[in-house]
């Protein structure tokens, strides 16, 4: 069931569930819900009274998830336009031509097509082939140091994710959103890194961030420019 608390000015949604469990579990998910599994003889009085108390953290880590959710930029795919390819701004320049192809020239992202409504599924193309190439490559680094020490990501899946850059299925699969790809290489770094370390730890614990410190000391300056270019 869902219910709320007010905590301040700030009213705080939640989904409630109740379980076979001794104790009250408060979860924030990346997608900033909240969710509370409780015991089966937990009054709503009790519930209430533990998620207020908890409502500092909570808000804190909807925050944090919110801040990392990417930006939905509306593009309209004409000339002049100005697209994001690994952290730096290229001008788009649509030329009419009988190959379709794309590629960069300068400071131009060139799109060759016969057709320019063709313009943003020969680019979108562009981008989630380059993806491919990229993150694995900049991934290779960081998998082998990680393998050697902990787990082994099972593989590295491409996945459109409106609100995530990146995520650590159960089985060890490591999702990453091809819209990563216009971000400059340290945040894909970072990315990588802290869904590597989602393989050992499953949440956000001081365990958790000392093992990416670990891996990347600066995750925090990363994480910070993804904000401010892409999210």
């Amino acid at each position: 069931m869902k219910d709320f608390i007010q905590f301040g000015s700030r009213k705080i949604e939640y989904q409630l569930n109740f379980s076979d469990r001794k104790s009250l579990r408060i979860t924030v998910t990346p997608e900033a819900q909240v969710l509370v599994n409780a015991p089966l003889n937990a009054t709503q009085e009790k519930i209430q009274e533990k998620i207020l108390k908890r409502a500092p953290w909570i808000l804190k880590q909807q925050s944090y998830f919110l801040s990392f959710q990417p930006r939905v930029t509306e593009k309209y795919y004409v000339s002049g336009e100005t697209h994001l390819y690994l952290g730096r701004q290229y001008q788009l320049k649509i030329t009419d031509s009988k190959e379709e192809k794309v590629k960069l020239s300068g400071g131009f992202l060139i799109v060759l097509t016969s057709e320019k409504s063709k313009a943003k599924a020969l680019l979108n193309e562009w981008y989630l082939n380059h993806a491919r190439v990229q993150f694995e490559k900049i991934a290779k680094p960081f998998v082998d140091r990680f393998q050697l020490q902990h787990k082994t990501p099972d593989s590295l899946i491409l996945r459109n994710m409106p609100l995530r850059w990146g995520s650590c299925t159960p089985k060890g699969k490591i999702l990453l959103n091809p819209e990563l790809i216009k971000a400059p290489k340290g945040c894909i770094e970072y990315v990588i890194v802290h869904e590597l370390c989602h393989l050992v730890h499953r949440d956000h614990s001081s365990a958790f961030f000392q093992l990416q410190i670990r891996y990347m000391p600066d995750w925090e300056r990363w994480k910070e420019k993804l904000e401010r270019l892409m999210a």
